[in-house]
């Protein structure tokens, strides 16, 4: 029996890498003689450097960097090699023809310098916080000489418009009398007056993995659709909406950039920051999970495997028109082959033929437990059920 095991995180308690070994753990227990592949999924969020680093043969290196407070970080960026990433995924990335197979990519996640888990509850406030750190990513990925920029925005904490991302980069923002305002976060943005500088003639191409369709503005852009999980309170949606579309249209005129780039689908994803680098740096969005899946060689995974058991945090009816695990299993099961989820929590009927669901939650047991007890919750479903 060969089994792929090709679980997302569970939010607030479990790494995707950690599901898989729970499971994997309890599967070997129970079972010594199947063969299993772990997947671990990311989604452009937390895990999306270290899973593709890994999964291509690259290595990690770790920088401080500013964190969406202001707090120091410690934060890791990949650099893999060009010629070790599968041949869809490169196709995908949409790189000039000219890159040596010995060039190396760099692969960075948002949330690690300017994610929303680096926070508690009480410091979540998009007016406060800042992609400064996330700009010193891509410097230190430019110093050690990537030919290319791939950035994850899952998870973001921010709602800057990528600007403080620009200002680790070589942009000022400046007030009326010239003083120069870093990092730029929302809460100062009345101070902003005008914006100089430019970023480095070194800057490799920069793609974007973004499974998100928000504008900029608007009652689907960025603020009025993710806002709130940061922090936002209702009262000042508005006054944030009005304040983007002017700092937007400064970023345009500053860059010589048509303002219809706050409309394009996707500009609003992570707080702005896909409408910042396309503006200033002609960055392209890129399908995240199609991205993901074609660089895990997920496709010939499948069709190697006999079963296969994914999972989240939760699954709902959504989920399998949806990516991760959603993505995972309507795959699978166009294959024939059978799928068992285990999430925390499940909402959605198990009605497709092949498909099996399991809440690994016991009955009863507190969130904050559960949250707790998450990987020792997901041996013990997997055991029972496999």
């Amino acid at each position: 029996m060969r089994v792929l095991l090709a679980f997302d995180k569970f939010k607030d308690s479990l790494a995707a890498s950690a599901a898989g070994e729970a499971a994997a753990g309890a599967l070997r227990r129970r079972h010594p003689d199947w063969q299993l592949d772990l997947c671990p999924l990311a989604d452009g969020g937390e895990g999306f450097a270290p899973i593709l680093t890994a999964a291509a043969g690259g290595t990690l290196s770790t920088v401080s960097v500013t964190g969406p407070r202001g707090a120091p970080v410690e934060a890791a960026f990949g650099l893999v090699p060009w010629a070790k990433i599968p041949a869809a995924a490169r196709a995908l990335l949409q790189l000039p023809a000219s890159i040596p197979e010995h060039a190396e990519i760099a692969v960075i996640e948002m949330a690690a310098a300017s994610g929303l888990a680096l926070l508690p509850p009480d410091q979540r406030d998009p007016w406060q916080t800042t992609t400064l750190g996330t700009g010193q990513l891509i410097a230190a990925a430019t110093q050690a000489g990537a030919a290319a920029i791939l950035l994850g925005v899952g998870g973001s904490a921010t709602h800057d418009l990528g600007l403080g991302a620009l200002s680790a980069l070589g942009f000022e923002f400046l007030s009326h009398n010239a003083e120069i305002i870093r990092p730029p976060t929302p809460v100062r943005w009345d101070l902003i007056e005008r914006i100089t500088g430019k970023l480095p003639a070194a800057l490799p191409p920069v793609r974007i993995a973004c499974d998100v369709s928000n504008p900029l503005l608007g009652r689907k852009g960025a603020a009025a659709v993710y806002g709130p999980q940061k922090g936002l309170r209702p009262g000042d949606l508005a006054k944030l909406d009005h304040a983007s579309a002017r700092l937007g249209l400064l970023l345009c005129a500053h860059c010589n950039q048509p303002d219809t780039l706050m409309d394009v689908p996707g500009a609003g994803a992570a707080g702005g920051i896909a409408f910042g680098l396309m503006t200033a740096a002609q960055a392209k969005l890129l399908p995240g999970f199609e991205l993901v899946a074609a660089w895990l060689d997920l496709d010939a995974r499948l069709a190697a495997a006999d079963l296969v058991v994914t999972g989240e945090g939760r699954f709902d009816d959504s989920s399998l028109s949806g990516k991760g695990p959603g993505a995972v299993a309507a795959r699978a099961l166009a294959r024939g082959k059978p799928v068992h989820v285990f999430a925390g929590q499940v909402a959605a009927a198990d009605a497709r033929p092949g498909l099996t669901l399991h809440a690994i939650t016991p009955a009863g047991q507190p969130l904050a437990e559960a949250l707790r007890a998450a990987g020792a919750n997901l041996a013990a479903a997997v055991a029972h059920a496999l």
